[in-house]
């Protein structure tokens, strides 16, 4: 009888050193997914990202967090805390496009931890944790300079709290609060998708004088940023948000977009509901997504690429289809619902309508955008007359350093609440007016800009391609057209040579072939 317990014990503990051995080696194999995911995006920082940058950079040299040094404040980003988050690392002149994909690589990673660590057992681990590896978008979130991933990782974190309160584990109490404060800092709408968890968290802890003393700092601290910022900008909300929001009919092609790529996830997650066993953690789970969609559902945001918006609830939803199959289901039916999800999700990640753009935007826009800016800082031209006038408000004023107007409206009040640009511009009479087109031409009508009417008595000195269908052309007065034209044509000239010579196609193969990947 001892032989055979001692049998039983020995081939049972085999078996778990043999499990945990293969879990180990599953971590690291994940980690060099991600890491090898991200590589391969490495390049691919997002023009609005720069826009955030701007703002540290002036914030460190103790302008405070404006657009145009001197201007009246605008508030031209939607992420405060990934600003002030990057403001230091500009006072030490470190590059902020590598810190901010640095920080997102970092909390990508805790993501990862999270779905693994939380996902109810092996085939939910893989499920929940599978969907975030192989969703090819994660990787060009995680490269992008935003702070699409840092929004996604605070929310999952305060939804794991919210899933141990309900379980009767205990939270640490000034947790919930400061993860409120930081996903309301990190996008507007942060307070109401983190509500749900919170208010979880403070109803089970009611009684606990600790946990209402924290709640009630945390709130304190909120409504003085919030008054502060209200205060400083003169607006209710963020200057983006009367420029890029309002679309209800793009809100519901968004909502529909969304549901057919990430359609297993949101279906086990909504199945939580059903069973009495999950149905807590499945209504914590759904209302936490629906309360983050409906922003956008009814908004119709703009300036969405790869499923961005959706991204800051998916790994909520990773999370919750790897806990439906935990359990009850039979091993092998877990197994191909696993198979089904993961691989759906791949499927919609590779055939996103916007990948061939995305894949190589970061190429792109270095050999137009960040040319340009770069030209433009080197000009010897005096600073009272370093003013510019762009669409694309990112990489060419942060490299330029020039007081310019974004004729978007995006960091212009004026534009945002419906003011005509083309006087808007001829009113900030401009030294360098740059204008998209589509080719060898400008737009005539650029966002609101009368193209013929804007650029009278100035000279067009570069026509600068970005990729096929999408250029640059730079009009400069003419009194100042031979202190920029050298400047900007040698940048010009130095990126386009070093970035993709010659390719201008949206294709994928093309980002492959610069990653030599064969195919």
């Amino acid at each position: 009888m001892a032989a055979t317990v001692s049998r039983l014990v020995g081939s049972t503990t085999g078996r778990q050193v043999r499990r945990g051995h293969a879990g180990r080696l599953a971590l690291v194999a994940a980690f060099g997914v991600l890491v090898f995911g991200t590589w391969a995006a490495w390049s691919s920082t997002i023009d609005d990202a720069y826009i955030t940058f701007r703002y540290s950079e002036h914030l460190a040299s103790g302008y405070g967090p404006v657009w145009n040094v001197g201007a009246d404040p605008v508030e031209g980003f939607t992420n405060f805390g990934w600003m002030l988050w990057h403001a230091p690392f500009a006072a030490l002149g470190a590059d902020l496009p590598t810190v901010a994909a640095l920080t997102s690589a970092l909390l990508a990673l805790a993501v990862l931890v999270l779905l693994v660590r939380h996902a109810g057992s092996r085939v939910g681990a893989i499920t929940s944790a599978g969907s975030f590896l192989v969703f090819l978008p994660t990787y060009f979130h995680i490269t992008a300079g935003l702070e699409t991933v840092a929004f996604a990782a605070v929310l999952l974190r305060l939804v794991v709290l919210g899933l141990r309160v309900l379980q009767g584990g205990v939270v640490r109490p000034w947790e919930p609060p400061l993860l409120l404060l930081a996903a309301g800092m990190l996008r507007p709408e942060g307070v109401a998708a983190a509500f749900p968890a919170v208010a979880v968290w403070l109803w089970r802890n009611r009684a606990d004088r600790t946990a209402r003393m924290w709640a009630a700092a945390g709130a304190a601290a909120g409504l003085g940023y919030f008054g502060w910022r209200w205060s400083f900008y003169g607006q209710l909300l963020p200057n983006t948000f009367y420029v890029k929001f309002g679309n209800v009919s793009a809100g519901y092609t968004w909502l529909e977009v969304t549901t057919a790529a990430l359609l297993p996830l949101i279906v086990l997650t909504g199945a939580l509901v059903l069973r009495p066993a999950t149905a807590g953690p499945g209504l914590l789970l759904c209302s936490t997504v629906a309360v983050t969609y409906v922003t956008y559902a009814v908004s119709g945001p703009s300036m969405d690429y790869l499923h961005r918006f959706a991204f800051h609830a998916f790994p909520l939803l990773c999370l919750g289809a790897g806990l439906a199959v935990a359990h009850p289901l039979r091993r092998r039916t877990a197994g191909v619902v696993c198979a089904v999800t993961v691989g759906w999700v791949a499927l919609a990640g590779i055939t996103a309508d916007d990948l061939p753009t995305i894949v190589n935007y970061g190429t792109d826009l270095q050999r137009a955008h960040v040319a340009i800016g770069q030209g433009l800082a080197a000009a010897a031209v005096p600073a009272d007359e370093r003013t510019s006038a762009v669409s694309d408000a990112g990489a060419i004023p942060y490299y330029s350093g020039w007081h310019t107007t974004d004729y978007i409206g995006l960091n212009d009040e004026a534009i945002a609440a419906g003011a005509d640009v083309t006087q808007v511009v001829a009113e900030a009479d401009p030294t360098v007016l740059i204008v998209t087109g589509n080719g060898r031409d400008p737009a005539p009508d650029a966002y609101g800009l009368r193209t013929a009417a804007a650029t009278a008595g100035y000279e067009r000195i570069a026509d600068v391609p970005m990729r096929d269908g999408y250029s640059q052309h730079v009009f400069v007065k003419s009194a100042w057209a031979a202190a920029v034209r050298p400047g900007i044509r040698e940048a010009v000239a130095a990126a386009q040579a070093a970035h993709d010579p010659g390719r201008y196609e949206l294709t994928v193969d093309r980002w492959l072939d610069r990653l030599g990947v064969p195919h």
